[in-house]
């Protein structure tokens, strides 16, 4: 359907070639575009474009589409260029003259700035939720086996002790690290671009701290042209989080696979959690794991997507953005399903115990004889030649009881300090 008043006919090939997969996408935008028409709608009642009465029957009109868009009852049909053309069509149809109104004051461009920032807002809520069960089902693993041993691995050799308990906590903190990305995203999309038009305002006399608080954005995106080049930097803002939880659940899921794997023994999951082989019996390898791991990869990616696309263009809007919608929705989704599957098999985790007890992981207690050398008077360098003749000389003997008690070591792991942590980023 033409809104847009061309007499000529369209190319088909063009039409569909720059469309794309635009209405795939556009509908998990629906009730967001709704939401931002709504607040538009009742602008322009404030300001006199729309009558009492208008704003009342367009308000309806767009609730009952947000709650068919929010059930999965909602279409683009080809006739429609995208969720905006196929609203305002809907209103035309069911209201005539006054349906003809709503795109008053309004650009598309300020429109789907609107509408993406709602929607970056809302999925960043649900995933920072999942996020945070996630690293809760990870700390209750750390206290549960905080005391069990694990070889600390530098450069794959055996190095030092360590345990499960600090291997789990170690990635719950992380986690932390990935939520501050997270939430400057967040904070990116909490500014609202509606009635910026096409990037240089309007000349209706529009109330846009109005439009502002009705949509609950804490900040104006003041400048109108700033509105618009901030188009590319919030799904970039957003991929810069998506890197970097990418980075912690791939190198989650390379330990897991490694940990998994016969040479190390360290874990195992029930066997409805691994996959067979077609020709070997015995295997139960980790593919879920792996699947994961090249997901988390694949995230990586993302920032280097989005900044090639938008960082080289010049201000103001270009089709060039539609692109990027698919990539960065995409992600979200997948990252979505990765911390869902994530936290329902990792409580499922089984550790192998008394580690310690087996001789190939004595030298990792080298370290302990020689800070007790150092504790007894020696200089750490006599102390290190020393040890290091007795383990040549085979007369070595693991001091396996020594005691670790700073902050953050295997003896004094201090979950509460990394709960509170987290704690004050999420009140």
């Amino acid at each position: 359907m033409n809104m847009w008043g061309k007499n000529k006919k369209e190319d088909n090939n063009i039409k569909n070639f720059t469309v794309g997969e635009d209405r795939h996408y556009d509908l998990y935008l629906a009730e967001f575009d709704c939401e931002g028409s709504i607040a538009h709608a009742k602008m322009l009642s404030k300001t006199g474009f729309l009558s009492t009465e208008e704003e009342k029957k367009i308000i309806e009109v767009l609730q009952e589409i947000k709650k068919d868009a929010k059930a999965g009852n909602f279409t683009i049909e080809n006739d429609f260029e995208d969720i905006h053309s196929k609203i305002e069509s809907i209103l035309i149809e069911k209201l005539g003259e006054t349906g003809k109104k709503i795109h008053t004051a309004r650009s598309r461009n300020d429109q789907i700035l609107t509408c993406l920032n709602l929607y970056f807002k809302s999925e960043i809520k649900s995933i920072k939720k999942l996020m945070i069960q996630f690293f809760d089902k990870l700390l209750v693993l750390a206290e549960k086996y905080q005391s069990d041993f694990m070889p600390g691995y530098t450069h794959l050799q055996a190095a030092m002790p360590s345990s499960f308990g600090l291997w789990f906590s170690a990635y719950a903190e992380t986690l932390i690290d990935d939520l501050l990305l997270l939430d400057t995203a967040y904070k990116t999309a909490d500014q609202s671009p509606l009635g910026s038009a096409a990037g240089f305002g309007s000349s209706f006399p529009i109330d846009r701290n109005f439009t502002k608080d009705e949509l609950n954005f804490k900040h104006l995106k003041v400048n109108s042209l700033a509105s618009q080049i901030s188009r590319g930097k919030i799904e970039k803002s957003i991929s810069f989080f998506l890197s970097s939880f990418g980075s912690t659940i791939s190198k989650f899921c390379m330990d897991i696979c490694l940990y998994m794997g016969q040479d190390f023994s360290f874990i195992s999951f029930p066997d409805n959690l691994t996959t067979g082989s077609s020709i070997m019996p015995h295997k139960k390898n980790p593919d879920l794991f792996e699947i994961i791991r090249a997901k988390g990869m694949k995230l990586q990616n993302v920032n280097i997507e989005i900044s090639l696309i938008s960082s080289s263009l010049p201000s103001g809007y270009h089709r060039d953005f539609q692109i990027i919608k698919k990539t960065i929705i995409d992600s979200i989704e997948e990252t979505k399903e990765i911390l869902d599957v994530i936290c329902n098999v990792i409580p499922e985790i089984k550790i192998t115990k008394n580690l310690e007890l087996n001789d190939k992981y004595k030298y990792t207690f080298s370290v302990n004889n020689l800070n007790e050398k150092v504790q007894d008077g020696n200089s750490f360098r006599d102390a290190y030649i020393d040890l290091k003749k007795e383990i040549n000389e085979g007369n070595y003997e693991p001091l396996k009881d020594a005691e670790y008690s700073h902050i953050g070591s295997i003896g004094n792991l201090s979950i509460d300090k990394i709960r509170e942590k987290m704690k004050s980023l999420i009140d």
